[in-house]
């Protein structure tokens, strides 16, 4: 089911999913429709699921994490690599990290929390979370005020990261001092693009990472996964091409939260039924905001299908 370890390598294999969480009406884990998200994308050949944002872990307790993972265990098609994460804030994350030892997981992503932290706090904070856990984490760097490039470096070299999800939103993502500075200290083969199709092309063309993160894909794997082949062959007008496809789920995401949309389109495009977000979030209930993602998301799971029958970018 999981690896033991986490490589450049591995990172660099496979678009790694970022998908939802399906719920039943009383907020309770649905086995159905978290097993059919992960059967659509192994269909389209991408069996790596990271849960962390979009499936609205901040609001889950640490009493679930548990349940959570041998539901998604028992369900992920073979060769699943299945990561969690944990956190945002130091005292969860502890907590979490003791449901985690004894599993056979090749790793838990730390959550970012906003405030109130400080970068040396949290270059800490993730050292102690490693220690306690046993092995290497992964970072994810959601804004230039969580850890310093430096700082971030340092607890690299400590050996206590394995990977960085990188995603800061830039309005020109090929223009990225903090990036920039982060791969003067930390190998790119480390570090992932962590917003999705939007910035990937100039994070891999311009700053050389290794893959990137997506909850698109969790529509359309198959395209998603031709974008990062496209990009480490050189194709990128090809992968330009493909990621023109996501474009408008994207934008949708951009406008109305990407959780929140992400979690809607799934159910819209008849992938499975994710039902309603735990609390503090709620579902978009706007019904001409429904019947946009509606549009786009069936839109994209359409052309998803095209090029999967016939292994070229759609019309």
């Amino acid at each position: 089911m999981t690896h033991p370890t986490v490589s450049p390598a591995m990172l660099a294999a496979s678009v790694i999913s970022v998908p939802p969480l399906a719920r039943k009406a009383d907020y309770s884990l649905d086995r159905e429709g978290n097993r059919k998200i992960l059967a659509h994308m192994a269909a389209g050949g991408v069996t790596t699921a990271l849960y962390g944002g979009n499936a609205n872990l901040y609001n889950m307790s640490v009493s679930e994490l548990g349940p959570m993972l041998d539901q998604l265990e028992s369900v992920a098609p073979a060769g699943t690599w299945l990561i969690p994460s944990i956190g945002p804030d130091y005292g969860k994350a502890t907590d979490q990290v003791a449901v985690l030892k004894g599993r056979d997981l090749p790793t838990a992503m730390v959550l970012p929390l906003n405030s109130p932290i400080t970068s040396a706090g949290v270059a800490t904070g993730l050292r102690r979370i490693a220690d306690l856990y046993g092995r290497p984490i992964i970072a994810y760097v959601k804004s230039t005020d969580y850890i310093s490039p430096a700082d971030l470096a340092a607890v690299v070299r400590d050996g206590a990261i394995c990977a960085i999800k990188y995603a800061v939103v830039r309005q020109d993502p090929a223009d990225d001092p903090f990036l920039a500075d982060l791969i003067q200290d930390v190998d790119t083969s480390m570090i992932v693009s962590g917003i999705g199709e939007r910035p990937v092309v100039a994070h891999m063309t311009r700053f050389k990472l290794q893959s990137f993160t997506s909850g698109s894909v969790c529509i359309a794997p198959a395209m998603s996964a031709a974008i990062l082949t496209a990009l480490k062959a050189g194709r990128v007008d090809e992968a330009m091409a493909l990621r023109s496809h996501f474009i408008p789920l994207e934008d949708l995401r951009d406008g109305h939260s990407p959780l929140r949309v992400l979690h809607a389109a799934i159910a819209e495009a008849g992938i499975a039924d994710t039902g309603p977000l735990l609390p503090f979030l709620s579902n978009i209930d706007d019904k001409g905001i429904l019947a946009t993602i509606r549009s786009a998301a069936t839109t994209l799971r359409d052309l998803d299908a095209a090029h999967l029958r016939g292994g070229r970018v759609p019309a």
